[in-house]
């Protein structure tokens, strides 16, 4: 299951913003551990303690090395590997809705998954608002459309797609869609 395409593309809702869709196996309950639980989220995005309370932490550690079979980073991102952001929980309600802050930048921007059933699969909506400015925009829909790509993967029990190639595709996309 390939979604890169601009039929399935992300979007910008509003200025600052980008949102993506993706309709994704279910049940729910396991589509929400791989977004809460450190050991599922590492395996399509980013480990890290999640204190799952409103003001508690979402601390993100990022190793792309784990994502897939692909290990070698683009030379513009090897000073990134490795990297954490610290963050907040802003909302939560299991499990449909996880909210938080996406610390690193100034102000913080901040990411929401929300969860829908539909029959036996999940409508995972993510939005990523408080992005400063167009260049973020792209970096961050082209991200989370590869990461999600992966954990669409993993949750279809398939070969996780290679992320570094995948994200300068779409990063080129997006570059000429937002």
């Amino acid at each position: 299951m390939n979604d890169i395409g601009t039929s399935r593309m992300g979007t910008s809702t509003e200025p600052g913003t980008v949102r993506l869709e993706r309709l994704l196996p279910g049940p729910i309950e396991r589509v929400w551990a791989y977004l809460t639980e450190s050991d599922k989220r590492a395996t399509w995005f980013a480990s890290g303690a999640f204190d799952l309370r409103v003001g508690g932490k979402a601390d993100l550690l990022f190793d792309h090395s784990k994502l897939s079979s692909e290990k070698e980073f683009p030379d513009e991102h090897k000073d990134k590997k490795g990297m954490s952001f610290p963050g907040k929980i802003t909302r939560v309600e299991p499990p449909r809705l996880l909210a938080y802050t996406f610390g690193g930048t100034t102000p913080e921007s901040e990411v929401t998954f929300e969860l829908e059933p539909r029959g036996k699969d999940v409508m995972l909506v993510l939005t990523h608002r408080r992005l400063p400015n167009r260049k973020a925009m792209v970096g961050v829909a082209s991200g989370w459309d590869a990461h999600v790509g992966i954990l669409a993967d993993r949750l279809n029990g398939v070969e996780p797609r290679p992320f570094w190639t995948t994200h300068a595709k779409l990063k080129s996309e997006y570059e000429a869609k937002l």
